[in-house]
């Protein structure tokens, strides 16, 4: 899978961490940078490069996942989760669909980054669950959008 990365600076370090891990995994990862400390222009890069399809997964780091998450989610066609614990790492793609994830450095320690980050490589959204009119409503919703 080809995965776009980035982060604002405050979560780094954490990047780096999920890039080394993303390869060894066996995927492909471009990172989008870290150095602006607007975070808002690294996610709607991020965003805008998954939105495309040019990538396949985003991933977004800051602080605590949730600018990230806000600015990446005003770019059509993005669909970012912030993912906190197991079971949201599981919800966000398995029940809806999301194309990025978006985590806090600050907020959960590294352990469990990767561990949700290993989570989410290994599923996919399921076209034939029960979510699937859910997720379908809001890509109807998103593509007539202005």
């Amino acid at each position: 899978m080809r995965y776009a990365i980035g982060s604002d600076p405050n979560a780094t370090n954490l990047k780096k961490i999920f890039i080394e891990d993303l390869k060894v995994l066996g995927h492909e990862v471009v990172d989008f940078g870290s150095d602006d400390a607007v975070y808002a222009n690294v996610a709607i890069q991020v965003a805008e490069a998954v939105a495309s399809n040019a990538y396949d997964r985003g991933i977004l780091v800051c602080g605590t996942g949730i600018g990230m998450s806000i600015a990446a989610n005003k770019v059509k066609g993005a669909v970012a989760a912030l993912i906190t614990d197991v079971y949201s790492a599981e919800r966000a793609i398995l029940s809806n669909n999301a194309n990025i994830i978006c985590m806090g450095e600050f907020t959960i320690g590294s352990s469990l980054a990767r561990t949700l980050l290993k989570v989410c490589t290994t599923l996919s959204f399921d076209q034939s669950s029960p979510s699937a009119v859910k997720v379908q409503r809001y890509k109807e919703y998103d593509r007539n959008r202005v």
